[in-house]
C-alpha cells in the first residue's frame, strides 16, 4: 500500500524544518561514535574504579571486546509500575553472562506519581521532573563505560525524560525495558461512578478508598489508557522496545523472558559487533510520525503533545502541534480503551493490542514501513507476537483479526473516522482537546466563562453551587512559567457532574488535563500561557468564549479584551514547600507549551 498523501506530505514538511538541527545533531553523533568503544579511552585508573566491585565480571570487563551495558532504572516501590524493576538487574547481568557481555546499573533516576500528586504541591515539580530524569540519565551514562545500555522506565514523566537522554548518547544502541501492566482490577466506569458519587457528596472517603485500592491492588502499571501506557506504545510505534513487549504483565515468565532477550539484543546491536543500530538511526522523523499516528489511533494521553516535540528537538527534529492535527486527520480512531471506553489495556492486549493496530495500519498507508528498529529494519515486525519456546521468547504472527470489535478495530470500521486529538487556534491562543472521549454534541461550546486562578477555587464554587448554567471554567497561571503546569484532573469528577445535569460545560486552561482526560471538553495546554501575557491573561468573569473541536477554533467573543490591563496575580504560593524553591530555576527559563516546555531550549 502507498503511503498516504498526508502522512507523506507531513514527514516531507518535519525533515525540511528540520533540516539544519537535525544535520548538527547527526553530525555530532557521527563524531561519539568515531571515537570507538568507550572504554578503551579510559585510564587504567578510571577503569579499575569502574570494576572495583564487579566480582566475577572483573577480568570481563577489563577486556575491550565484550561489550558492557549501562542499566539506567527508574526503581522504587512507591510507583506500582516500577516497582517490577527491582528484580531487573539481575535478570539483566544474567542476559549479559549468556551472551559473553557484562551489565551495570549506570544510575537511577527519580520517578514521582501522578496520580499520588494530584490536586498537590507536589504536582507543581511534575512535568519539571521529566527534564530532571534527562539530566539524571545523563549523569549515569557520563562515566563512558557502556557499548549499549537499556533504560528501564514506565510512567508519565519517565519514558520522555529518558528518551531525551537517550536521544544526548544517540550513538549507542539503547533498549527500553517496560514492566508491563497490573492484572485487572475494579472495572474503570465502576471506579469513575465512585468518584462522581463522592464529588457529589452521596457517598464518604470510606466508599472511595475501597474503591480505589481495588482499582490500583498490585505490581504494574494502572490499567486506564493514560500517559504511562500511552507512553508505552509510543515506544513500540517507534521501535524502541522489542515487538509485543509493552503490554505483558509483570512477574510472569514470558515478562521476563523479554526481559533477558532486551538486554542480549542491546549488546547486540553495539558498535563492537555487525549490526550497529544506535538511538540516532532509529529515532528520525519517519518514527516521530509513526509515533503521532499511533497516539491519534489509540486516543492517546494529551500530554504526549508536549511530551513528543522535547523527545524530538532532543534529536534536531521540530515537530509543530500543527503536525499533529493534520495527521489526526486522517488516522482513524481504532481503540476504545478507559477513558474512552470501558476496557481497560489487558483487554486491549488480549483483543489484538499494538502488533493488530500496526498491521492494519501499515496496510493503509497511515504507517512508514521502513522504519529502523531495535527488533530489526521495517515496522512489519511490530505486527509479531511474543511467545515463550520453553524459558527463551521466540515470535510468531500477531492476530489478522479484532477479537472483541467493541475494544478494537480495523481501518475499514473505525470508531471515528479521524484521530482523537484536535488543535484548537485563534484569538485565545493555541490549544489541544482530547476528543476521542468527547462526544459529538459536547465538541462546541459556546458560553460564559467563570475565570479562577486555582483548582482549589473552583473545587469551592462547585460545592457553593455557583456553577450554573452553560459555563466554561478557565483556570490560568497553570503554565510551566507560573507554577510548572500541573495536571488538573482532580476537577474532571465535578465537570462531569455539571454536564451530567445537561449544563454545557467545558474547561480552558494553559495547565495540563492528563491521559486521563474525559467527556468534557477541557481545552489545554493554552499558549501563550497567563504569566507570559497570553489573551487568557485578560478574560474576565462573564466574557462569551467559543470551544469549537469541530472547526478547531478557540476565540474570545467578548469585544474590548484587548484593552484590559494585564492582572499582577501573587504566584509566591508556588514558590516554597515540597521542594518547589528548587525548581525556581526551571519556571524562569522553560520554554513554551507549543515547543515541549522543557529547560533545555530548541535545540537540545
Amino acid at each position: 500500500m502507498p503511503l498516504h498523501p498526508t502522512l507523506s506530505r507531513v514527514t516531507q514538511n518535519i525533515i525540511e524544518r528540520s533540516a539544519p538541527t537535525r544535520h548538527a545533531y547527526l553530525t555530532r553523533m557521527r563524531q561519539a561514535r568515531g571515537k570507538g568503544p568507550n572504554r578503551a579511552h579510559l585510564s587504567c585508573s578510571g577503569q579499575a574504579h569502574a570494576y572495583a566491585a564487579m566480582g566475577e565480571d572483573k577480568a570481563t570487563l577489563a577486556s575491550t571486546s565484550a561489550g558492557n551495558l549501562g542499566i539506567v532504572t527508574a526503581y522504587n516501590d512507591m510507583l506500582s509500575a516500577h516497582q517490577p524493576f527491582e528484580r531487573f538487574p539481575d535478570l539483566i547481568r544474567r542476559a549479559a553472562r549468556e551472551a559473553g557481555g557484562t551489565a551495570q546499573v549506570a544510575g537511577g533516576v527519580p520517578a514521582m506519581c501522578d496520580g499520588v500528586t494530584q490536586g498537590e504541591p507536589g504536582m507543581e515539580l511534575s512535568l519539571f521532573s521529566r527534564d530532571v530524569i534527562a539530566l539524571a540519565a545523563s549523569v549515569a551514562m557520563s562515566h563512558n563505560t557502556f557499548d549499549a545500555a537499556v533504560f528501564l522506565g514506565v510512567c508519565d514523566k519517565i519514558v520522555p525524560g529518558l528518551v531525551i537522554a537517550a536521544q544526548a548518547f544517540g550513538h549507542l544502541p539503547i533498549v527500553f525495558l517496560p514492566g508491563g501492566p497490573m492484572v485487572s482490577g475494579l472495572g474503570n466506569d465502576e471506579k469513575s461512578r465512585v468518584r462522581q458519587q463522592f464529588a457529589a457528596g452521596e457517598v464518604g472517603r470510606e466508599a472511595l478508598m475501597e474503591a480505589e485500592m481495588a482499582a490500583y491492588h498490585g505490581p504494574g502499571t494502572c490499567t486506564f489508557y493514560g500517559t504511562a501506557n500511552t507512553n508505552q506504545m509510543l515506544m513500540e510505534f517507534m521501535g524502541l522496545h522489542l515487538p509485543g513487549a509493552s503490554f505483558v504483565n509483570p512477574n510472569t515468565p514470558l515478562r521476563d523472558a523479554l526481559t533477558i532477550a532486551g538486554a542480549q539484543r542491546a549488546l547486540s546491536l553495539s558498535d563492537l559487533g555487525t549490526a550497529y543500530t544506535p538511538v540516532c538511526d532509529i529515532l528520525d522523523e519517519k518514527a516521530f510520525v509513526n509515533g503521532i499516528v499511533g497516539l491519534n489511533a489509540t486516543g492517546g494521553s494529551t500530554n504526549l503533545l508536549i511530551h513528543l516535540v522535547a523527545m524530538a528537538r532532543a534529536g534536531g527534529i521540530i515537530l509543530d502541534w500543527q503536525d499533529f492535527s493534520e495527521l489526526s486527520s486522517v488516522t482513524p480512531l481504532l481503540a476504545r480503551v478507559y477513558p474512552n471506553g470501558l476496557a481497560d489495556v489487558n483487554h486491549f492486549h488480549a483483543a489484538g493490542g499494538l502488533g493488530y493496530m500496526i498491521r492494519e495500519l501499515l496496510a493503509a498507508g497511515l504507517l512508514h514501513p521502513d522504519t529502523q528498529t531495535v527488533g530489526g529494519k521495517g515496522l512489519k515486525n511490530y505486527t509479531q507476537e511474543p511467545i515463550l519456546d520453553g524459558d527463551t521468547v521466540i515470535w510468531r504472527e500477531g492476530p489478522r483479526d479484532t477479537l472483541n470489535d467493541k475494544i478494537l478495530r480495523p481501518v475499514a470500521s473505525p470508531f471515528q473516522a479521524t484521530g482523537g486529538l484536535s488543535r484548537l487556534a485563534g484569538s485565545l491562543g493555541t490549544a489541544v482537546m482530547k476528543v476521542s472521549a468527547v462526544a459529538p454534541e459536547h465538541r462546541l461550546i459556546e458560553a460564559p466563562v467563570r475565570v479562577f486562578a486555582d483548582q482549589e477555587a473552583v473545587k469551592a464554587a462547585f460545592k457553593a453551587g455557583d456553577l450554573t448554567g452553560d459555563v466554561i471554567v478557565v483556570v490560568r497561571f497553570q503554565g510551566p512559567k507560573a507554577n510548572g503546569m500541573p495536571e488538573l484532573h482532580s476537577l474532571t469528577p465535578m465537570l462531569s457532574i455539571l454536564q451530567g445535569r445537561g449544563q454545557k460545560v467545558a474547561l480552558v486552561t494553559d495547565g495540563r488535563m492528563s491521559g486521563a482526560s474525559g467527556k468534557v471538553p477541557a481545552a489545554i495546554h493554552v499558549s501563550p500561557e497567563a504569566k507570559d501575557g497570553g489573551p487568557i491573561a485578560r478574560l474576565r468573569d462573564g466574557d462569551i468564549l467559543r470551544v469549537d473541536a469541530k472547526a478547531g477554533a478557540l476565540d474570545i467573543l467578548t469585544e474590548g479584551w484587548q484593552d484590559r490591563p494585564l492582572p499582577e496575580p501573587d504566584l509566591s504560593g508556588n514558590e516554597h514547600g515540597l521542594g518547589r524553591e528548587l525548581f525556581a530555576s526551571f519556571r524562569s527559563v522553560v520554554g513554551a507549551a507549543d515547543t515541549g516546555a522543557s529547560i533545555f531550549g530548541g535545540d537540545t
